[in-house]
């Protein structure tokens, strides 16, 4: 499949249906595209399927059937996109959340492999359902806790004090799945990895 060159050949990529109840097009949103006017259209979209059908129907198909509605927030990032976002976080502008290419690549990146050859795809999710209990708590954790156990499809997370966003990664290599906590002051807390003692303890009073 080439890298669309007309609406036809994008809406038409759009229409693609990654799992039950997600679609291509509603991944390819980008405030920061939309803004500075950068299209967020995939170099290999066949990369970019195959990798967003593993994230949807591992990771996100088993959330939403637990929690009803998933809202994307940010999902996939085409490389010059990521590049310049990375750039004006560099330049110290904060609300360009990107890490550079080789690192996003098979995270927000979907359509490139990593320094591996493998596959990955992160996305940046609300439950809607858990955000009353987060406004009233301010804690992800027992959110956090209840995927670790019942989602085993995730690679890896982090969790943000903004209406308990987290990004959330599905990768076909091997994943320590790690979990961290931002504060949104510049500290992140891991919360729990493989390595862990706390990693296979019975998690199911915390939540």
């Amino acid at each position: 499949m080439q890298k669309p060159e007309s609406v036809a050949a994008l809406t038409e990529l759009g229409r693609v249906r990654l799992s039950e109840h997600f679609f291509l097009r509603e991944m390819l949103y980008s405030e920061v595209g939309n803004f500075h006017a950068i299209p967020n259209i995939p170099d290999d979209p066949e990369t970019l399927i195959a990798a967003g059908r593993q994230l949807c129907e591992k990771v996100l198909e088993p959330l939403q059937s637990a929690f009803g509605h998933v809202t994307i927030r940010s999902a996939f990032r085409c490389a010059a996109l990521n590049d310049f976002c990375h750039r004006k976080l560099l330049q110290g502008e904060q609300a360009y959340y990107c890490s550079d290419n080789a690192y996003s690549s098979a995270r927000h990146i979907w359509d490139r492999r990593d320094a591996a050859g493998f596959m990955g795809a992160t996305v940046s999710i609300i439950i809607p359902w858990y955000l009353s209990r987060f406004e009233a708590s301010k804690d992800p954790r027992p959110l956090a806790w209840w995927i670790k156990d019942h989602v085993p499809g995730y690679a890896e997370m982090i969790f943000f004090p903004w209406l308990c966003a987290f990004n959330i990664r599905w990768y076909e290599g091997a994943a320590d799945k790690a979990i961290y906590l931002d504060d949104g002051e510049g500290e992140t807390t891991l919360l729990t990895n493989r390595e862990m003692a706390n990693f296979a303890a019975d998690h199911s009073a915390l939540y």
